[in-house]
């Protein structure tokens, strides 16, 4: 996907459209964690530089009832990205008006416009969300250069991006993009070995496209959380009240053959008899017992995982082990995380998501190669899916 860059324009005086990913947790009108903000800023500091006139679009949460208006306005971070850059960042509570193209036609070189929430433009018809052609073609017009830097939604097909960049003649991505890209490509190109896949997460059914895509280029594929019962089921162990998806066990057993001993599962479990914090119990083996269900690797488990990380050169992960928010049940996420952060000379890449949240929370955001910024994006695209919102864009 060799696509035109920031860098490919000339910028200077022109109005540049930057599409970011702004949506972040906000209380009481203030930002909670500015992280995707700033993911932002060598984008955005690299037109301030070449003089363009900036334009933002993000959108924040979703937008369903008349008081989420007030709640998702992107006013508090607007204030918060003025005070990481020291500049006066305007703000449009518009998403649509006139008011709107008078201050677009009035910006100066190296300043920057922020305009109200694009699911603002969803209360009534999802004009934003559908890529109504109107609304696209509307923001489109406000400017010269389009640039799409939002991997977090790349995959969905919205008037902000897609719209934007089809009715644009000069359009390209950010250096957020660019980079998540640069790092998902090395685990799908020429990955190095030994490369391990760990797949998590409570759905086979959410996964099933990576674990396929990434078959016959990783080494090894662990698989933990709720998923992994569906495969152990498909080998005709007992599971107890575990996560089960039926309608997948033929294609978890097919896998399994044609995996030929590349897809590792749990060997012990923790277990609860409810979805709680509350008990922990260790199973003896593979076998869960009635009323029983797996919330976590059992420590057999999680020394297979991490003698499994112990040479690997590559790890990509996408999703926990375990039910990771539960203190009684984050030890094989906790343990995988360890492993990987204590390698030496290792490439390790977080697919965004529930993985990247837990590995953050815990306090090894700085022992990973990459964390992406986008879950659903990174999945997609590990899935061999092509991204519409980057797909959009100019070639070179």
């Amino acid at each position: 996907m060799n696509k035109k860059t920031i860098k490919d324009f000339d910028l200077k005086g022109k109005k540049v459209i930057i599409r970011v990913d702004f949506n972040v947790p906000i209380k009481n009108g203030v930002v909670t964690s500015d992280k995707r903000i700033k993911a932002a800023l060598p984008t955005i500091k690299y037109a301030i530089e070449k003089g363009a006139k900036i334009i933002l679009l993000s959108h924040l949460g979703r937008i369903k009832r008349k008081d989420d208006l007030i709640k998702l306005s992107l006013k508090p971070v607007a204030q918060n990205l003025s005070n990481k850059l020291n500049i006066n960042v305007k703000f449009s509570t518009k998403t649509r008006s006139n008011l709107l193209k008078k201050s677009v036609s009035e910006l100066q070189e190296g300043e920057i416009l922020m305009i109200e929430n694009t699911r603002f433009e969803d209360l009534y018809a999802k004009k934003e969300s559908q890529n109504n052609k109107e609304l696209g073609k509307y923001w489109a017009d406000l400017g010269d250069i389009f640039i799409n830097d939002a991997f977090g939604t790349a995959h969905r097909k919205h008037a902000s991006n897609v719209g934007i960049a089809s009715n644009i003649t000069e359009s390209g991505i950010g250096l957020l993009i660019e980079k998540e890209l640069k790092m998902l490509n090395k685990v799908l190109v020429n990955p190095k070995s030994p490369f391990i896949a760990i797949i998590g997460g409570a759905k086979v059914s959410d996964k099933i496209s990576v674990i396929k895509n990434l078959l016959d280029k990783a080494d090894k594929i662990l698989i933990g959380g709720g998923m992994a019962y569906t495969f152990l089921k498909a080998q005709g162990y007992s599971i107890g009240n575990s996560l089960v998806e039926t309608e997948y066990l033929n294609m978890a057993k097919n896998f399994l053959v044609k995996a030929e001993n590349k897809i590792v599962l749990p060997v012990d479990h923790a277990v609860s008899k409810s979805y709680s914090n509350n008990e922990r119990i260790i199973t003896d083996g593979i076998e869960i017992g009635e009323g029983f269900m797996a919330l976590d690797l059992g420590p057999k488990s999680i020394q297979i995982y991490k003698n499994e990380l112990k040479n690997a050169k590559m790890v990509v992960w996408n999703g926990p082990m375990g039910v990771a928010e539960f203190d009684n049940f984050k030890n094989g996420t906790v343990a995988v995380a360890n492993a990987i952060a204590k390698q030496e000379n290792i490439l390790s890449i977080i697919g965004g998501g529930d993985s990247a949240a837990a590995v953050i929370k815990l306090g090894f955001e700085n022992k990973f190669t990459h964390i992406s910024t986008g879950g659903g994006a990174s999945l997609s695209y590990l899935e061999g899916d092509t991204l519409p919102g980057i797909e959009a864009v100019q070639n070179k």
